[in-house]
């Protein structure tokens, strides 16, 4: 397929620079999706959406017309949704418009139009932003899926961040009759079976059946103006990442008699993402006692003043994140400085995002904080770091957004030079800190840091050698760094041995688990610890296990080992992200089982 043509024939001649230099082909293309075109450059949403549209016609066509043949499709699906129903986990979210009834009556029909347009732009921009797909548009209302036609390891995370977006998104659009509009939003994630009930024309790849869409609809009916509601499922996916209010068990008519329900309030204010997961409170560690010493011979050569750089690198689950909260409480007796940057799919191309948050919340940002008690907070967090914050503060407010009288003379920089006293000052808030006690920092998820903060962590790396500072990056395998000298060290986190995975499993369970639990435990979760966590808290929860004291006891058979819902979105993340022939081979191999003969 020639993708220039296609580029042209669509009307996007425009981008056929971006799409050679990036290696875009024709097989390729059938699997960009929103955040592909972002990073191509296609920053018009009115371009990615023509764009995804026309990737969603080659997947209709494909089969019995040339590539690049038109065809229409009222909402964007990649080429790689699945054309035969399937059974998946799906998180579901259901946006109404409040109080439409009144405001037909309000408006004349041409700017009822105009508004329900805005209306639907924002909601669609934002479900867009954090990688989901409208389903349909039903009226004032809008169904949404997170997690197809590709699956996400944290779909719900994104659901519920875009379902905060959009209530505030809506309020933003205002009328002369309608001071602002206001959204409400449920959100339910359950199993459901996803593709086409129709034929011909009313052939829809995107129809779920199942109790989650009904059960997300209930929760939007039962939330107020401007309030997003989830399920307790959802709930239990994004366990403290989100500032939450318990409402309680409430008859929802439909579902059932007693049904819980949970209001989200904003964003939580963990330190960082595995913090907002896994709680404070965590399981004993297992296990990586190389790795542990490794790590804490690099920080005694810290404390001598000898910048030390490890990079810590393993598959999704392996542990990587509760290696360093387990390395920062060993230290935590020392007198120390921290910095925490928590890098993200969704903000992989904002400038310096990580930084930006780590720095709002080291300074205890609020919300409702006005600008000059920001600046108050910023001062002090500085001061703390430097003798004279007088350069740094102006620089490092405009960063954040916190207006200052200060900032006029940076109205006239170019970007460059913007840049460069932005990595000054940052650079130098990092060397006062490292001057007052040794510094770890922690840089979480590497593969998602925007180009940005990566050029900053390259400035920093190349000055380390010299300050007591412990820069240990975390990663998965695609990610490939730079870094290198002698101060460098690389940390390759394996699976466990099976005896470590059944220590794990004990822990988690924190008694003596019978030796045929132990044994289905290690069997199914090939030495991952989070596979191994989430699996024992699901055997733990099937009621077949009786408290004998010390230890548990087996009653009767032990039922067939499911996948526990908090794993089903990762291990479907990893299946989707397999060609066609691969998960093919993956699906028969499901039905065949781990032992066969010939």
């Amino acid at each position: 397929m020639d993708v220039a043509t296609w580029l042209r024939d669509i009307g996007l001649g425009q981008y056929e620079k971006a799409f050679r230099d990036n290696d875009i082909s024709g097989e390729v293309l059938a699997h960009l999706r929103a955040e592909d075109l972002t990073g191509l450059g296609v920053t018009s949403v009115g371009h990615r959406r023509k764009l995804l549209d026309a990737i969603a016609s080659l997947a209709l066509v494909s089969r019995s017309a040339p590539i690049g043949a038109s065809a229409s499709l009222k909402t964007a699906l990649p080429l790689s949704a699945p054309t035969e129903a399937e059974r998946r986990q799906l998180t579901v979210m259901f946006v109404d418009l409040v109080g439409s009834t009144e405001l037909s009556r309000q408006l004349d029909p041409e700017e009822l139009r105009a508004v329900m347009r805005r209306y639907r732009s924002a909601v669609t921009d934002e479900v867009d932003r954090f990688g989901g797909h409208v389903a349909k548009f039903l009226g004032d209302g809008i169904l949404a899926y997170f997690g197809w036609p590709k699956a996400q390891e944290d779909a719900a995370e994104r659901a519920v961040k875009a379902a905060l977006r959009i209530v505030a998104a809506a309020g933003g659009i205002k009328t002369q009759e309608v001071p602002h509009l206001r959204a409400r939003v449920g959100i339910a994630t359950g199993l459901v079976v996803i593709g086409s009930l129709g034929e011909g024309e009313a052939e829809h790849p995107d129809e779920i059946v199942g109790e989650t869409p009904n059960l997300a609809a209930r929760l939007q009916q039962a939330a107020g103006p401007d309030r997003v509601v989830i399920s307790e499922t959802t709930r239990h996916l994004v366990g403290g990442i989100f500032d939450l209010e318990d409402l309680g068990r409430q008859p929802i008519k439909g579902i059932g008699p007693s049904v819980a329900l949970w209001r989200v309030h904003g964003i939580g204010r963990s330190e960082s993402r595995f913090e907002g997961l896994h709680g404070t409170i965590l399981t004993p560690f297992v296990g990586r006692g190389r790795e542990i010493d490794l790590l804490l011979e690099r920080w005694g050569r810290v404390r001598r003043t000898m910048g030390q750089v490890v990079l810590l690198t393993g598959e999704p689950g392996i542990g990587k994140s509760r290696l360093v909260r387990f390395f920062g409480d060993r230290v935590r007796g020392d007198r120390l400085q921290a910095i925490h940057f928590d890098a993200s799919p969704y903000y992989a191309n904002s400038a310096l995002r990580p930084v930006i948050s780590e720095i709002r919340r080291s300074a205890e940002f609020a919300n409702i904080d006005p600008d000059e008690t920001q600046f108050r907070k910023l001062e002090l967090l500085l001061g703390r770091a430097l003798a004279d914050t007088t350069g740094a503060i102006p620089v490092i407010a405009d960063l954040l957004g916190v207006r200052t009288g200060e900032q006029h003379s940076l109205r006239d920089l170019t970007p460059q030079q913007r840049k460069a006293i932005t990595f000054a000052a940052l650079l130098n808030w990092v060397e006062g800190l490292a001057t007052r006690h040794p510094l770890l920092m922690v840089i979480e998820d590497a593969q998602w840091l925007d180009p940005t903060t990566l050029e900053l962590v390259d400035r920093i790396n190349d000055r380390i050698a010299q300050l007591p500072v412990l820069l240990l990056v975390t990663f998965r395998p695609e990610f490939k760094p730079t870094w290198s000298g002698a101060h460098v060290d690389w940390i390759v986190l394996e699976r466990l041995d099976p005896i470590e995975a059944a220590a794990v499993a004990e822990a988690v369970a924190g008694k003596r688990l019978p030796q045929e639990v132990l044994n289905e435990i290690v069997a199914h979760t090939d030495g991952v610890p989070l596979f191994i966590e989430e699996l024992t808290k699901a055997m733990r929860d099937l009621n077949v296990l009786v408290d004998a004291g010390d230890h548990f006891d087996l009653l009767g058979s032990l039922p067939a080992v499911t996948v526990p819902v908090t794993l089903q979105d990762a291990l479907m993340a990893r299946l989707d992200s397999l060609p066609p022939s691969a998960r093919h081979a993956a699906q028969v191999g499901a039905v065949i089982g781990r032992e066969f003969d010939r």
